[in-house]
């Protein structure tokens, strides 16, 4: 996951600000850490700690981090514990001076990539797959003298997710792997060109969104834009079950169904009117005679709406959300994770006592933080509890930037519709089908490995391995 952001000012006026609030506006992609760095065409400013958006940075942080050019990053773990080394953005040393390099995804080859590049002496200071591309970018920088050059050979070498902002002292390039798993888009206005993983932080600047860039699209930011390919075939002919096929994008489901904020449009879709389509689709799939349909929040808000638009049961609130907790999903640890659902969601009684209750969610992933609510459910006096689930089985882990668990512990992995039903403790269970999530999107280039066990790049690597 994680959340990317830049800024390039024409007026060279100091971006830290705008940054800042821009990072904000992404808090909901990552909220391990977070980091500025900034450029005043001489010199690279940089500071990043482990904690929300609000609890890095102070005034006086973001006085200090001077410049017309800056990138920023949110966190979420998944190659890599949660430590300040971890943080990005990275700032590391080239021949064209520092360089900043903030990340978004996952790289399945990167233990093989760390492995070469340590036999050729390169020292590693963090655990995750962003240093691995940023020391292999410095090594091209050795070798040619072209930044576009070096990029794109540096690109050539990288197997999985990545969306990237990467900083010179006088630059901007912005780069979107050509499966286009991470979201990224152009924003603008007088003063200022956006560079962000989702439109709401644009939005939140007051700027106009201009485009998403385009699957294996390089976008160079400075004075005047330039555009560039990833100039490799064989990224887009991957082989899938001993066939070789050329595969567009392959957008993670995901952000449609979880991680982007409701008032995200990504790649031209908006991710409200998706999340009210796959709860219409759940209420055709999945009917059930109830008093109330209600939703688990914040995520499962919008498909509770869609189900009881299409239903004509009447949508309450039976939970409340202290919003002062984050996504219990991106918690690192399960212990954190269950904790999380008793500090975040609190049931109203008066809501949901005799009621036979259609309880609405975004996905299934381990089954124990659903088990937990629909107990909290119970707990308030619901006759019975139907729950709904806006995303398909979950079946398979990910490799691209999803902290998924190993596959044992996927509950619907090894187990039948019945079982998790009685695992989960509801009186009835619904999962949308995997046509219905398809047609709800309204895209069919997808990633759906995590749905289908089958994936859009070669996984023989050693972290697949791993799992």
């Amino acid at each position: 996951m994680c959340g990317i952001f830049g800024v390039y000012s024409l007026s060279r006026e100091n971006v830290a600000k705008k940054i800042y609030y821009g990072l904000f506006s992404l808090q909901h992609r990552g909220q391990e850490g977070a980091g500025i760095a900034t450029s005043d065409s001489y010199n690279i400013y940089s500071y990043k700690n482990i904690g929300l958006v609000t609890e890095v940075f102070n005034d006086e942080i973001l006085q200090n981090l001077i410049g017309y050019i800056g990138i920023g990053h949110v966190r979420y773990s998944t190659t890599g514990g949660k430590c300040l080394e971890n943080c990005q953005p990275f700032v590391v040393k080239s021949s064209f001076g520092n360089i900043a390099i903030a990340h978004n995804g996952d790289l399945l080859n990167s233990e093989e990539l760390r492995l070469e590049l340590e036999k050729k002496g390169h020292i590693f200071t963090s655990s995750t797959d962003s240093e691995v591309i940023a020391q292999l970018l410095v090594r091209e920088l050795l070798k040619t003298k072209d930044r576009v050059e070096a990029i794109q050979n540096t690109l050539k070498k990288l197997v999985g997710a990545y969306s990237l902002l990467i900083m010179f002292n006088d630059k901007i390039f912005a780069i979107r792997d050509p499966w286009g798993f991470k979201p990224l888009c152009l924003g603008r206005d007088e003063d200022n060109i956006y560079v962000s993983s989702e439109d709401c932080a644009i939005n939140t600047l007051d700027a106009k969104f201009v485009r998403d860039l385009e699957p294996g699209e390089i976008v160079e930011i400075g004075e005047d834009i330039n555009i560039y390919k990833i100039e490799n075939e064989d990224i887009y002919n991957v082989e899938l079950e001993g066939e070789r096929v050329y595969k567009k994008a392959a957008t993670c489901m995901f952000e449609y169904v979880y991680f982007a904020r409701p008032d995200s449009t990504i790649d031209g879709i908006s991710v409200y009117k998706v999340r009210k389509n796959i709860g219409r689709e759940l209420a055709k799939e999945h009917p059930t005679d109830a008093d109330i349909v209600s939703p688990i929040p914040d995520s499962g808000n919008t498909f509770a709406l869609g189900y009881a638009e299409e239903s004509k049961i009447p949508y309450y609130e039976g939970l409340m959300k202290n919003k002062y907790v984050g996504r219990t999903f991106i918690l690192p640890s399960q212990n954190e994770r269950e904790l999380a659902v008793r500090l975040k969601l609190s049931p109203i009684r008066a809501v949901l006592e005799n009621k036979r209750v259609v309880l609405v969610d975004d996905s299934i992933v381990r089954g124990t933080t659903s088990r937990r609510i629909v107990e909290l459910v119970r707990k308030a006096g619901a006759k019975e509890v139907h729950l709904r689930i806006g995303c398909p089985k979950i079946i398979s882990p990910c490799y691209y930037g999803i902290d998924m668990p190993t596959k044992k512990e996927l509950i619907a992995s090894n187990k039948d519709l019945e079982s998790i039903r009685k695992e989960i403790g509801a009186d009835s269970l619904g999962y949308v089908s995997l046509e219905g999530l398809i047609k709800a999107i309204g895209r069919k280039d997808l990633c759906l490995a995590c749905l289908t066990g089958r994936y859009p790049t070669p996984i023989k690597f050693k972290k697949v391995k791993d799992y």
